[in-house]
């Protein structure tokens, strides 16, 4: 992702639109029961978070983007209704050719009420950020910044396979999200899926989630959210204050960041980013070395993942 000038929004547009109503969420207006729910294993999305950066750097045409992708999809053809692959060429202002491929793993295909999950699971080719020059070059582990978010989703796809969710779930995984360096050469994949959606599309609303495994969490109502779905961000960040995790979902501005959720919006998909923009003191493991599972947390993973396990299971 990348952050785009911090505009603060004021603690009153936030008041003013957390109280919107949900339009088309399932429980607006009727009675939506809520199914009994697994609770969300932060130390098992943690070890799938570590598996990928094992992997090395999961950057289009590297072994360790091709061994991820088909480790994703074994989970999930396993656990998946279906699964929807999405191969793409995509070419860059640089003159490179990627080769890029979204999944999308379909629960309860046949329901019409639908809510979106989104993650990217490619990395950084290179460590823009670092502050020491000769590092610039190297690519980014992406502990954090990829892994966090796939990780999560990933352990979901399990809990729907244990108990299936009362209504329709699908997990995107978009490829090509960080490539860069600049936001021209990035979020390619959520581009190609909102351009290329599935019939019947677009769901109820998305949810991303994006560098949600710092150890020190924290995370702020993030701009764009709050401009184009302002009660999906009610929502979430309600079921985290009913959790008891007010205190990591916190009801303050965290300006504009620029990732996939603009594009799915643009697509027509109402989404928010569930994103912590401060990652390391002052933001110094963000597109850097230090970006690797050491940096990350079991806890942090598991927080925001029973968060979104709630939102499901009680029906979106």
């Amino acid at each position: 992702m990348s952050a785009s000038t911090v505009t603060s929004l004021t603690r009153l547009l936030f008041i003013a639109a957390a109280a919107l109503p949900l339009a088309g969420c399932p429980g607006d207006g009727r009675a939506t029961p809520r199914a009994d729910r697994p609770s969300f294993p932060g130390d098992q999305a943690y070890e799938l978070l570590r598996q990928q950066v094992a992997f090395g750097p999961r950057i289009p045409g590297q072994p360790g983007h091709e061994q991820q992708l088909a480790w994703m999809k074994e989970w999930l053809v396993a656990r998946a209704d279906t699964l929807i692959e999405q191969p793409f060429s995509q070419a860059t202002t640089r003159g490179e050719t990627l080769q890029l491929t979204n999944l999308l793993a379909r629960f309860n295909p046949e329901q019409r009420e639908r809510v979106l999950l989104v993650a990217h699971w490619d990395t950084r080719p290179r460590a823009d950020q670092s502050r020491n020059a000769a590092d610039r070059d190297a690519p980014v582990p992406g502990a954090n910044d990829g892994a966090s978010g796939t990780a999560v989703l990933m352990i979901m796809a399990e809990l729907f396979r244990q108990q299936p969710p009362p209504i329709g779930v699908d997990l995107l995984f978009v490829d090509g999200e960080d490539y860069g360096p600049d936001t021209v050469d990035m979020f390619f994949g959520a581009r190609y899926f909102a351009a290329n959606q599935p019939p019947g599309y677009p769901p109820l609303y998305g949810v991303l989630v994006d560098m949600v495994g710092d150890r020190d969490l924290r995370l702020p109502l993030e701009g764009y959210s709050q401009e184009h779905a302002p009660e999906v961000a009610s929502r979430v960040w309600g079921v985290a204050r009913d959790l008891g995790y007010g205190g990591v979902f916190v009801d303050s501005p965290g300006g504009y960041v620029t990732d996939d959720h603009v594009a799915l919006n643009e697509g027509g998909i109402r989404t928010i980013d569930i994103i912590d923009f401060t990652y390391g003191p002052g933001n110094s493991y963000w597109h850097t070395l230090q970006d690797v599972p050491e940096n990350t947390s079991a806890e942090s993973l598991e927080i925001v993942g029973e968060v979104l396990a709630e939102l499901i299971y009680r029906g979106g």
